[in-house]
């Protein structure tokens, strides 16, 4: 569900509402805002923000795959000598 929430300043905020939480993710949560000294409003605010930001390290897929097989070298294939006659 999403919602829309005026600001003082006159603008529009989005709101969204989760249901369906389990009980130790809502007490995990009041946790983790109450080590970070925060509401629990604002660490999943943090939460989400962080999950869909990319920093300029984070990259695609042919990156993180590239980076996996960095230390490999390539095998050493032979030049091929012989080749087969064409379809006719």
């Amino acid at each position: 569900m999403t919602a829309l929430k005026a600001l003082p300043s006159g603008g529009l905020m989005p709101t969204i509402t989760v249901r369906g939480l389990d009980d130790e993710v809502v007490t995990a949560l009041k946790v983790r805002a109450a080590r970070a000294g925060r509401s629990m409003e604002a660490e999943v605010r943090s939460i989400l923000i962080g999950s869909v930001r990319r920093s300029p390290s984070d990259s695609g897929f042919g990156s993180a795959l590239a980076a996996v097989f960095s230390g490999v070298e390539a095998p050493e294939i032979p030049a091929r000598t012989e080749f087969p006659e064409p379809l006719r």
